[in-house]
């Protein structure tokens, strides 16, 4: 179920998972990128539960310009869906309903893509914030199991009051 919100103890292989797709995209997405390829999300938080899904994020120019890497993304089992389009080129693979890794191609430096960086930056620096944002989470994910962006959304407060420390 594409909406199904389950939170996953913390799984050591996930940075290996991320460095495993890293290598596939970053020779297919070269011309197109202007910043690194990025483990982002949860599970790039050593010791944090997660949906067990690899968010990737890599560094485009601009969005226009990337739009020609859709269709390559496409080739290596990435589905794209227009989620967020003015901030980004939004991926999951291998499919809508069954998720294992989500690609966001972002414009480097762009707002989304210094928070993103800075949220994990800070969680992984500050394992207290870490739990907290681990029970969050699962008290979340209890709450709205079947609503998947209502989890997203309620996450907000957390995240800007983290991101407002951070970005000091």
């Amino acid at each position: 179920m594409a909406d199904l919100v389950e939170i996953a103890p913390y799984d050591p292989g996930w940075p290996a998972a991320f460095d495993a797709e890293r290598a596939l995209l970053e020779p297919v997405l070269a011309p197109w990128l202007t910043g690194e390829i990025h483990h982002v999300g949860s599970t790039s938080v050593p010791g944090l539960g997660a949906k067990p899904v690899i968010d990737i994020m890599a560094g485009v120019q601009d969005l226009d310009s990337s739009r020609a890497a859709i269709p390559v993304a496409e080739r290596l089992g990435y589905s794209y869906a227009p989620y967020r389009p003015d901030v980004m080129h939004w991926f999951c693979k291998p499919s809508p309903v069954y998720r294992t890794h989500h690609l966001h191609l972002v414009p480097f430096q762009s707002r989304m893509w210094i928070e993103r960086l800075a949220f994990r930056d800070y969680l992984r620096a500050h394992s207290d914030t870490a739990t907290e944002y681990a029970l969050l989470k699962r008290s979340l994910a209890d709450r709205f199991k079947f609503d998947r962006e209502r989890y997203t959304e309620e996450k907000g407060p957390f995240i800007e009051n983290i991101l407002k420390v951070a970005l000091k």
